[in-house]
């Protein structure tokens, strides 16, 4: 699975293809002459859109360690190369997405030995050696892995994907754009300071252009990956940035503060601190049908909710982006739609708050020594089972959220192709959650209800030890509103807690001393998503435990590890979209995680967006840059057209 704790934009991931290696060509095309950019000296006679951010762009280099708002700015510049919409995935400047069905991916057979790149078995990288666990060509479970005896000929399975370029595709300068722009991307990406998740390019055997406008991605040996339809580099303009060592790209103004795209916009101006204005790309493949509808497009920096909305009333903001922190004006913004003022947009996605129970604190990791170490108080199932009856979500979500969320029963959205609705929710009941902590071994052995729970028999912790729980999260006011919450309803089941707020860098601190990656907390609420559409089972597998072996990097934070668990994610990452064992793995994965609750999500975060009353085709898709259809987007009278 390629999900990771960070968010990528997925128009600056991979998608990728393949042909044959032999079919390799660069062919120089001049530029083509059309007509020049919109001048915004005329201003007055052309229609504009202002988009309010929250934050500034920290750059504009797409294959930069991008913010949210760059993002938003970039979805303008550059259109794709694929939108997920509705948890589907939509070419945009492909012809069309490759599958095994349409015959543009193919899984092949191919001759390995000795010193040959593979994937081993349990997904690592390994050159092919005596003792090397490989799965033979046709292998997609743990029965048919073979250990190499180093000296008898073999195959493995290898992917090869075809990705085909829009015959129309032109950068904003006017030079054509080609295959061989996605194969500069690659390598860009290839660089050894290159920003970003290498995961996808270790695992690349071959990424070439076939023609002009065909591009073929081929997988090491033993890489069948479920994604391969998304392993397509984004084009990066190799007749304007090759000028430029690529470690020099990511602070150069044309490639960090102007870069040309293929989208509906180019930029005009970027005044520091202040605005970005891009103007109409001429060259744009979908002008020819009217887009964009807007000619001039301005973003403004705007932190401060209440000025944006501000500005939003008084016509000085069109759109409110996401990265305006409206959380705590939700109720507000419910009113200003009531009365006209405004349109008010919510949705949910692959974000999720969760509260993480530390399982296995980092201290354990050199074995467990009651006297000295935390005590073991989550081993029992009855005492995560227990909390989470004991967690009044729901009144969270009526309270804090206005019931513009809901209640997750997995790390799955409930409206998602792959979501078990066999799953049963977990209930704000407190009856049953003292039973079950009583189960564990918790008593109430001074009969009143305000103090917590003790120890009495519950194995794993010594004798007497109340039930008083450190609770870590952010000072953010939305997650103080929810302790508040919480803390009352675990205190109905004798569950005390101890509440500190700490700084965003202090509680992601990094191991061994942070508190989340150096898993060092009893309780702990943090957010946990991702920018792509399939289902991030690998957050709460083994190899996804920070550690001291790993850098302190994963995302399975609670310390986790359930080896049946691990053995339905690696099934589902070597089965296809669509196959009944990606459908039956993935849900198993959800089955399981339900059951062990390692973590306990608290309710699907809230995206929020706004705009004036007289925009129109703003759609806000769950799984998509709020900003994806920016070219669709108009205003009054321009709706019509």
């Amino acid at each position: 699975m390629k999900q990771r704790l960070f968010f990528v934009l997925f128009s600056f991931i991979v998608i990728t293809a393949c042909l044959t290696p032999q079919l390799q060509t660069e062919t120089a095309t001049p530029p083509v002459v059309t007509p020049s950019p919109i001048s915004t000296s005329n201003a007055d006679s052309l229609s504009s859109l202002v988009v309010c951010l929250g934050q500034e762009p920290n750059t504009l280099y797409p294959f930069g360690e991008l913010n949210e708002a760059a993002r938003s700015v970039l979805a303008a510049i550059y259109d794709g190369p694929v939108d997920t919409i509705g948890y589907e995935y939509q070419p945009v400047i492909l012809t069309r997405i490759p599958s095994l069905e349409n015959e543009e991916a193919q899984i092949v057979r191919t001759p390995v030995q000795d010193g040959t790149q593979v994937l081993d078995a349990d997904g690592n990288l390994a050159s092919l050696e005596s003792g090397v666990r490989i799965r033979p060509a046709g292998c997609r479970s743990d029965d048919c892995v073979i250990t190499y005896d180093g000296t008898t000929s073999i195959e493995m399975d290898q992917m090869v994907v075809t990705f085909r370029l829009r015959p129309d595709l032109t950068w904003s300068d006017g030079t054509p754009l080609t295959a061989d722009d996605s194969v500069f991307a690659f390598e860009l990406a290839s660089e050894p300071d290159a920003i970003g998740d290498p995961y996808l390019i270790d695992r690349t055997q071959t990424y070439e252009a076939a023609d002009e406008k065909t591009l073929q991605w081929w997988s090491l040996p033993g890489f069948i990956d479920p994604t391969y339809f998304t392993n397509f580099w984004a084009p990066a303009p190799r007749h304007v940035w090759s000028e430029f060592p690529a470690d020099q790209l990511k602070t150069v103004d044309i490639a960090s503060r102007s870069p040309i795209g293929w989208g509906p916009y180019m930029v005009e101006e970027w005044v520091a601190g202040d605005h970005i204005t891009l103007t109409k790309n001429p060259y744009y493949f979908r002008g020819v049908d009217g887009y964009p509808k807007i000619d001039i497009l301005s973003f403004r920096f705007i932190p401060d909710p209440d000025t944006a909305l501000s500005e939003l009333v008084a016509g000085r903001c069109d759109i409110l982006d996401p990265t305006i922190k409206l959380d705590n004006h939700a109720g507000l913004l419910q009113e200003m739609q009531t009365s006209e003022q405004a349109k008010a947009f919510f949705t949910t996605g692959m974000s999720v708050e969760w509260l993480g129970l530390g399982l296995v604190p980092a201290s354990y990791d050199n074995g467990y020594d009651i006297q000295k170490d935390r005590q073991d108080i989550f081993t029992d199932q009855h005492t995560r089972q227990g909390i989470a009856y004991c967690l009044d979500r729901q009144s969270v979500v009526n309270n804090v959220l206005f019931g513009l969320t809901t209640v997750p029963s997995t790390y799955v959205p409930v409206d998602h192709p792959l979501y078990d609705p066999n799953i049963e929710s977990i209930p704000y009941d407190p009856e049953v959650g003292v039973s079950l902590l009583k189960l564990a071994g918790w008593q109430d052995t001074d009969s009143d209800p305000s103090t917590p729970l003790r120890a009495i028999n519950v194995k794993t912790v010594a004798y007497n030890t109340p039930l008083e729980l450190n609770y870590y999260t952010t000072t953010a006011t939305q997650r103080r509103q929810v302790v508040e919450i919480l803390e009352k309803s675990l205190a109905e089941c004798g569950i005390g807690l101890n509440v500190q707020y700490f700084s965003q860098n202090d509680l992601y601190a990094s191991g061994p001393n942070g508190f989340l990656f150096g898993r060092n907390f009893d309780l702990a609420e943090y957010a946990l998503g991702v920018n792509g559409i399939e289902p991030a089972c690998n957050w709460f597998t083994t190899s996804e435990i920070p550690t001291a072996g790993n850098q302190w990097s994963g995302t399975n934070l609670s310390g986790y590890s359930n080896a049946e668990y691990d053995a339905a994610c690696q099934a589902a990452g070597l089965a296809f979209p669509g196959e009944q064992n990606y459908i039956d793995a993935n849900r198993r994965t959800q089955a399981i995680f339900s059951a062990d609750l390692p973590s306990i999500p608290l309710y699907y975060r809230l995206r929020i967006a706004a705009t004036r009353p007289d925009i129109c085709n703003f759609d806000f898709d769950p799984t998509a840059n709020p900003l994806w259809n920016i070219e669709s987007i108009a205003r009054g009278e321009e709706c019509g057209n």
